[in-house]
């Protein structure tokens, strides 16, 4: 059971807003759970949501752990592009989560995965079984998985040692200039949000390199090469410096003639593990994509009235 604390810094707040303003990886479900089943004391004694607090008051948090849900193979679509005994390298839809979490506990790539891989090694991480890397519910393209644990392992490994070479291609706000360079800048928690990344002075080491395929439109479509792996990296380091990848509703703005993020995997290189040979696939922008260039390209009447 974790615990955490807080005290009151001021009179007249309701417990479940105060908690939800400063537990901000909490959910308000979550906290009102919580609060009913007794897990959130004020001045050691159970309260009410809408209890009042007042300043200087003690309030005790217990979040007891969670059961992670089983696993369940499901029949969903999957295009597999690559498969030998250790591995399955797939060609993720948009849309799809890659593995179960908390509130998310199905309908995921993995479910899926188990469908095709029935006789799939058990692994230490029960929700997360043979994943060496991730991609966004809305970034389509490749993503590998392990079939055991020796294959995780080696493929982990490469993944460290940054021998594996991951390119994508993504449509950013603005004209990029230079046309080729880096950006690197360290990544981490933002202190203003916890549920999004930022640039922060005590983050991680990223580097992500780009190379502009054309300009389109006053928008640049790039190929960028992931030299670290942070999360949402490609994400936070183009909006960092004034372009956001087209459609990020999270770190740009939506688009009324894009869907989803334009940001697709589409070129993956990596060493088999069963035989030591390096291998390159790739995949093309998947027909969503394709048809947001052909409209960038030819423009309707108002398509950039809310741009």
């Amino acid at each position: 059971m974790k615990t955490r604390k807080l005290v009151a810094e001021s009179d007249g707040e309701r417990l479940d807003k105060y908690i939800a303003q400063k537990e901000t990886d909490l959910s308000r479900s979550f906290i009102q759970a919580l609060i009913d089943s007794g897990h959130v004391q004020v001045n050691g004694k159970t309260a009410k949501p809408s209890l009042k607090l007042k300043n200087g008051d003690t309030i005790t948090i217990e979040i007891p752990p969670e059961t992670p849900p089983e696993l369940k193979a499901e029949d969903i679509p999957l295009e597999i592009i690559f498969q030998d005994k250790d591995l399955l390298l797939i060609n993720k839809p948009p849309g799809l989560t890659v593995h179960p979490a908390p509130g998310h506990p199905d309908h995921t790539l993995i479910n899926g995965v188990l469908a095709l891989e029935p006789e799939m090694e058990d692994f230490d991480d029960p929700l997360r079984p043979g994943i060496v890397h991730r991609l966004d519910k809305d970034t389509s393209g490749l993503l590998l998985v392990a079939k055991n644990r020796e294959t995780l392992a080696n493929l982990s490994a490469q993944f460290k040692e940054r021998t594996v070479r991951k390119y994508y291609l993504t449509l950013v706000k603005g004209e990029l200039h230079p046309a080729e360079g880096f950006i690197e800048a360290p990544l981490g928690r933002d202190p203003q949000n916890r549920q999004k990344i930022a640039v922060v002075s005590n983050g991680r080491h990223a580097r992500t390199g780009y190379k502009v395929l054309r300009y389109i439109q006053g928008y640049s479509l790039l190929e960028v090469k992931l030299e670290t792996g942070r999360t949402h990296q490609i994400r936070v380091h183009f909006a960092a410096i004034g372009h956001p990848v087209a459609g990020d509703a999270v770190y740009g703005q939506k688009e009324t003639w894009l869907k989803r993020q334009f940001l697709h995997a589409h070129r993956l290189s990596f060493t088999l593990p069963s035989n030591g040979q390096t291998v390159e696939f790739t995949s093309p922008l998947p027909p969503d994509l394709e048809e947001a260039l052909k409209i960038l390209e030819n423009p309707p009447e108002n398509i950039f009235k809310n741009i």
